[in-house]
């Protein structure tokens, strides 16, 4: 491991030009290692690379101190071993005191910490040279100098025995600091010689991209525009459009571009230290975030001199805004580019990214999913077009799913397309799980300061607007009626959750009202929009625990095709708060029994002409909110009304679209019923024939 490890830094070392200094000292060490064994000899070897502690001056007293040793051996007889020894020590230390002259001319190193050694070195020079003059008969003198020359000689070896190792140690350590940097640098230099903001290649084939891309340019190129971003759901295609646009030659021919992909959790001065790693410029040892940022303008202040700059930044998490504030700085010539699920409402220069047309999917899916060999088998028009319907015009599905039927027989995409129709998921249907990851990473925070509790909530927002049907507006005034009862959120946090939904692209949000910033009982046209393959997202993640232990159960139904596990069951006991419900104009209204007695929210959706409510509503003790909603073209019959009389603790009722009897006498027993909503509905005779006043009748009823 250290003859590895000696090797890696020789190699290291050569990449900055300093080979020949690291295979000198190596040579040289084996001079002066004095007792140290084992790893002790492989730092102090590494503490003479590239530290060249030991000054010009000292190399200068060394020559000084060696040649005058000489002159006196050869002229002197007496004690002639003891400058022998010297000598000897001399010797040893000559081929490493000129190492160290050559790695000191190389570093420029600094002088002061050699000053004892030069020290010695002079008082060698001075006492040798009294030795040398001693007459024969002074004795007691010449022993007295041969004492000073042995503690001479003790003094070099304790200097090169410990001193100097120390010094080395604390260099090598720098030396491995800065292979550590190294290191770091050409990792961030990317694979194969590609530099690290280098632009990716985009796809060999795109398909429906080209409006989006002269929309996008034409938003980017706008004088006042510093910073624009991209927006749009996960797997929709925004990477890939910025790979095109850097593409096109109105920006390839004209900006220096640098793009950088953002991760989770981004460090502000790594990504500054591609950018400068990118240029070829050495990188700074940056002391603070502000002192990166500081030397970054330096240095696109430089750049700009000869071209402007296209900074991108790709796949920014949500909660990164302080982060993109940042890089806002004002100079001419200067443009951000951010790619990212959310659309960070602090900034206003915005390009949503729309998924695909059908049109534009289908010839993606059938690039991705047909062979064109002659001999696999290829699905008719009708299939490919459900298919493709499933994947909601995302690229990213229509690659997932058309690359797992590619080369399969008709049978597996006949079972596939079974499945799907049954109610599967498509985000199960495939053993890549990329698809599900991309979506999901829409609802994670990367900022810290979201206390847990807001971040739980979204997401269990984000969860119940899976609860309405699929290409169907839903009211903010249902989703008001809701949350309040499951989260206690009032009107403000309601439209302020929504917000945070619709900034993420997990949602569309739409204001009616001509003042859109006022919040309060004016939202009653307002409405939410949420994409098919969303609304996947969102019946999936419900979907993570059993039926009976599941705190939100959605349920679409196709005719009268029940699940399983609730016609199997003589009496399916549910625990779940919410109970979505969802029927086509097949529904005949044969409700089997289940027990969903924890229930505190309870939705229905249906299209058929006659509607009867299931009769397990009056054993729902705990419900306080009913929303029931016909999709269809005209009012419909609601049967079992008088139902909702028996349910104790019901206070919100929301009706759209439907006919109903007597109000009064059916639910004069709801003595907690604090708001009726009736939207679009044929109430005919339905508040006549009452004996008693309504706000007798409905005390709470606000």
């Amino acid at each position: 491991m250290l003859a590895q490890s000696q090797e890696n830094l020789i190699i290291n070392c050569s990449v900055v030009g300093k080979v020949e200094c690291c295979v000198s000292l190596f040579q040289s060490f084996t001079y002066w290692s004095f007792g140290l064994v084992g790893e002790a000899k492989l730092y102090m070897a590494l503490a003479f690379v590239g530290s060249a502690a030991l000054g010009a001056a000292f190399g200068e007293a060394f020559a000084v101190l060696y040649s005058t040793v000489k002159d006196v051996i050869t002229k002197t007889i007496a004690f002639k071993s003891i400058l022998q020894q010297l000598k000897s020590t001399l010797d040893v230390l000559d081929p490493l005191v000129k190492d160290i002259q050559q790695s000191n001319r190389e570093l420029g190193r600094s002088e002061k910490e050699t000053h004892d050694l030069i020290q010695q070195m002079k008082k060698g020079v001075k006492l040798v040279s009294k030795y040398s003059n001693l007459k024969g008969w002074k004795h007691f003198v010449r022993y007295h100098y041969a004492n000073k020359l042995c503690s001479l000689d003790k003094a070099l070896h304790r200097l090169f025995q410990i001193h100097i190792p120390a010094w080395g140690l604390r260099n090598g350590i720098e030396v491995l600091r800065g292979v550590s940097d190294l290191c770091a640098q050409t990792n961030s230099a990317g694979i194969n010689g590609v530099l690290p903001c280098a632009v990716p290649e985009p796809p060999d084939f795109t398909v429906g991209l080209d409006v989006s891309l002269k929309e996008l340019k034409m938003e980017l190129l706008k004088e006042e525009v510093l910073m624009l971003v991209l927006t749009a759901p996960g797997g929709c295609g925004k990477t890939t459009l910025v790979k095109m646009l850097c593409q096109d030659e109105d920006i390839k021919g004209k900006y220096e571009i640098f793009f950088v992909m953002v991760t989770k959790t981004p460090n502000l001065k790594d990504i500054i230290r591609r950018i400068f790693c990118h240029k070829g410029d050495r990188v700074p040892e940056f002391q603070s975030d502000e002192d990166a940022i500081n030397r970054l303008k330096q240095l696109l202040n430089r750049i700009k001199q000869q071209n402007p700059i296209l900074l991108i930044l790709d796949d920014v998490w949500s909660g990164s805004e302080s982060l993109l504030e940042k890089f806002k700085f004002h100079m001419t010539g200067y443009k951000i580019l951010v790619t990212s699920r959310t659309a960070f409402p602090r900034f206003s220069c915005k390009y949503k990214l729309e998924p695909l047309s059908d049109e534009d999917a289908t010839k993606l899916f059938r690039h991705l999913a047909i062979l064109q060999d002659g001999n696999s088998y290829i699905p008719d028009d009708d299939t490919v077009k459900k298919i493709v319907k499933f994947c909601g015009g995302f690229p990213l599905a229509l690659e997932v799913i058309g690359s797992s039927l590619r080369g399969e027989s008709a049978a597996t995409w006949e079972n596939k397309m079974q499945n799907w129709t049954s109610g599967d998921s498509i985000l199960d249907s495939v053993p890549e799980d990329d698809l599900l990851k991309r979506l999901q990473s829409s609802l994670e925070f990367s900022d810290k300061k979201v206390k847990p509790k807001h971040e739980i909530i979204m997401k269990e927002c984000f969860m119940d607007i899976g609860s309405f049907p699929e290409d169907q507006r839903i009211r903010v005034a249902s989703l008001v009626d809701m949350w309040e009862e499951l989260y206690e959120l009032d009107e403000v946090g309601t439209i302020a959750n929504l917000l945070e939904i619709s900034s993420r692209n997990l949602a569309s949000l739409v204001v009616t009202r001509r003042d859109a910033s006022e919040v309060g009982r004016y939202y009653a046209e307002d409405f939410v929009l949420q994409h098919d393959l969303l609304r996947e997202l969102a019946i999936h993640r419900c979907r993570q625990e059993p039926i009976e232990k599941t705190k939100k159960l959605i349920l679409d139904i196709s005719g009268n095709n029940l699940p399983k596990w609730w016609t199997e069951q003589k009496q399916q006991h549910i625990s779940s708060h919410l109970l979505s419900i969802s029927t086509d104009e097949n529904f005949s209204s044969s409700w089997c029994k289940i027990e969903p007695p924890e229930a505190k929210v309870l939705v229905l959706n249906f299209q058929t002409e006659n509607y009867t409510l299931p009769e397990f509503v009056e054993k729902m003790e705990e419900l306080k909110v009913l929303i029931a909603t016909n999709y269809g073209s005209f009012p419909v019959e609601l049967g079992n009304f008088q139902l909702l009389g028996s349910v104790p603790n019901l206070k919100r009722i929301r009706l759209e679209k439907v006919s109903i009897p007597s109000i009064c006498r059916t639910l004069s027993a709801s003595r907690s019923l604090e708001k009726i909503s009736l939207f679009m509905c044929h109430i005919g005779h339905a508040f006549r024939n009452c004996s008693v006043q309504i706000s007798d009748a409905l005390p709470n009823l606000r």
